[in-house]
């Protein structure tokens, strides 16, 4: 019978980073070249769907694994680690290849917390130990010094068609969840100082989450007519969003690697963000990206405030972007590398 791999991750419907970098790996010519079967963990619907689906998930699993040449299972924060270590151990006892595949967003909640001796089980039975990052891999050893486990393989960025962006918009997008973590309160601030300065300019919002207190921060800062929250966006509604912003922020204060910042420089816009999770491998203030320390409202209002004024940054950032999501975080590169991977682990067999 035919080989496959079975990638372990949530619903396909499910709202989050690991589910939109399955869709991209989906694309890639390297997942029909390992006949990749998409096995769903976990919906984010009531208590009661989510572990009907977890059963039949598991039940379909073990169907599966007695074909299956590698188990890559994409995991996050505890909850995810509990839930999908009983993947792993059905792995085991089937003597499967394993690839685990880290996108926590803080080493103190994860594998530097409470449930640190399940994440070392986790990283000690697997075969490969995906990182988002350098910066991430080097996390992950201080926890777990085995080097030639972990492999560095960025999140891919989106493949959107060719754009050439005028900037004319004047249009600051947000996207994400809305919550402190993100730091979008951070950004309402922000903004709140320059934008009687610049009456034109809108701050458009993006996300689920904590809708109701940042329309109150809105109505309290008395920039109502320059904010509009859009809730949680996608297909073409989010690509036009993408297509007529002139500046994207996030001013997150932990992450793995965001998917918000990929997409971004697929769509060639200029990025406000913070140094966290992966992005410290790649971002160089005012060569490709404006940065800030996490918290700092002062800086964030001058970095929009400067992209603000000075188009010829906005349009050097831009095409730095662009650049980026052609190159080093190219999807097809990023299935290149999972070829790789997977050839490795199983070239003797």
């Amino acid at each position: 019978m035919k080989k496959y791999n079975l990638i372990i991750a949530p619903d396909r419907n499910t709202r989050g980073g690991i589910t939109s970098v399955v869709k991209a790996h989906k694309q890639t010519k390297m997942w029909k070249k390992w006949n990749c079967i998409w096995i769903e963990t976990y919906n984010d619907k009531h208590f009661l769907n989510k572990i009907i689906f977890f059963i039949r998930s598991l039940f379909l699993y073990t169907i599966r694994l007695k074909n299956a040449q590698i188990i890559h299972i994409h995991f996050s924060g505890p909850t995810s680690a509990h839930r999908k270590f009983a993947y792993l151990r059905l792995a085991k006892i089937f003597n499967k290849k394993i690839v685990v595949h880290l996108h926590v967003f803080s080493p103190e909640t994860s594998f530097l917390g409470k449930s640190s001796k399940l994440y070392f089980k986790i990283f000690n039975e697997a075969d490969k130990i995906i990182a988002l990052s350098n910066t991430w891999k080097n996390e992950i050893i201080k926890f777990y010094p085995i080097y030639d486990k972990i492999e560095v393989i960025y999140n891919p960025c989106p493949q959107v068609r060719n754009i050439e962006k005028q900037f004319e918009s004047k249009q600051i997008i947000y996207a994400g969840a809305l919550n402190k973590r993100k730091g979008y309160a951070d950004l309402i601030k922000a903004f709140g100082l320059i934008a009687s300065n610049f009456p034109e300019w809108k701050l458009i919002l993006a996300g689920n989450g904590e809708m109701q207190e940042g329309k109150l921060l809105v109505k309290n800062l008395d920039i109502e007519n320059q904010v509009v929250f859009k809730g949680w966006i996608s297909g073409k509604e989010k690509e036009q969003l993408f297509q007529n912003a002139s500046i994207f922020c996030l001013p997150s204060y932990a992450e793995g690697f965001p998917m918000a910042v990929l997409d971004a420089w697929a769509y060639g816009l200029p990025v406000i963000t913070t140094a966290v999770g992966g992005l410290p491998d790649i971002l160089k203030h005012k060569e490709n990206a404006m940065v800030f320390i996490p918290g700092n409202i002062e800086e964030l209002k001058s970095n929009l405030q400067e992209l603000i004024l000075d188009e010829s940054l906005r349009k050097s950032l831009g095409k730095k972007s662009f650049e980026l999501s052609t190159n080093k975080f190219n999807i097809n590169t990023i299935g290149e590398q999972l070829d790789m991977l997977y050839t490795k682990l199983t070239i003797n067999e």
